[in-house]
């Protein structure tokens, strides 16, 4: 497209701020979103339709829900929709498929484009492992994201940081089976996926530390999506990650 998109930042946690700098520095306007906080007695109606006008008058095409999971996220998306905005949420994705399925519905009527930031799909390895074994069974597929600090988000390693794996998966090697699954919190850092055939590992993808610039490549195509180019990574695939983690066995070796 000829004009960028301007961005609306909803939060100003640790992320906000990151992909405010990040978005500017990629020639974007981006603003800070104002007065988000749902006010004592303030109704679900009321909340929405008081975000939807202070998210029109940003004059912003797109928002950027840079806040965790939530009840809280699901009225500002409603609020964002029926501002005219795309919208795009932080990982995991925690609601029911009625509810996801009801957003996407409010999101399609209204054209505009939806998305979960899923960025370590666009690593250069998992995009060739989606041209070379999206359609392959047989593989066995095993993954390891852990990290050195705690849990600042009150949300499990297993959901928070094993949705990046299962999405990896779920976009490039569907087909695999899951055979391993770690993911913790104060652990060695590690983020690291692998394909199996017949006992012998075929491929591992060790992205710790990885220089590839993975989040302004998922602006760039979420971009390009709204002339028309299919975006991946909306409500739906996020809904089928969070329905894959929940098939795996609880003892599956990930804490919290």
């Amino acid at each position: 497209m000829d004009k960028k998109p301007a961005y609306l930042i909803v939060g100003k946690g640790r992320w906000g701020p990151r992909m405010h700098a990040m978005l500017e520095g990629e020639g974007r306007r981006a603003s800070f979103a104002t007065n988000i906080r749902r006010a004592t007695g303030e109704n679900d109606p009321v909340y929405e339709s008081r975000m939807a006008e202070s998210f029109k008058a940003s004059g912003a095409d797109i928002a950027w829900l840079c806040v965790p999971p939530g009840p809280h996220v699901p009225p500002m998306i409603r609020a964002a929709i029926s501002a005219g905005l795309h919208v795009i949420v932080e990982k995991p994705w925690i609601y029911s498929r009625e509810e996801t399925s009801a957003l996407l519905h409010a999101a399609h009527g209204a054209k505009l484009v939806t998305a979960v930031d899923f960025e370590y799909c666009l690593l250069t390895g998992v995009e060739n492992w989606r041209k070379e074994y999206y359609e392959r069974s047989g593989l066995r597929f095993g993954g390891a994201f852990e990290i050195g600090a705690g849990d600042h988000l009150g949300i499990s390693a297993r959901d928070n940081l094993g949705s990046h794996l299962l999405a990896i998966h779920e976009y490039a090697v569907p087909q695999s089976e899951i055979s391993s699954f770690q993911c913790a919190y104060q652990a060695p850092n590690q983020r690291r996926v692998w394909l199996e055939e017949s006992k012998a590992r075929i491929s591992q993808i060790d992205f710790l530390g990885s220089p590839e610039p993975i989040i302004q490549t998922f602006v760039s195509r979420f971009e390009n999506s709204l002339e028309g180019t299919p975006f991946p990574f909306d409500f739906g695939f996020a809904l089928r990650v969070k329905e894959k983690l929940a098939l795996l066995p609880t003892d599956a070796n990930a804490n919290s």
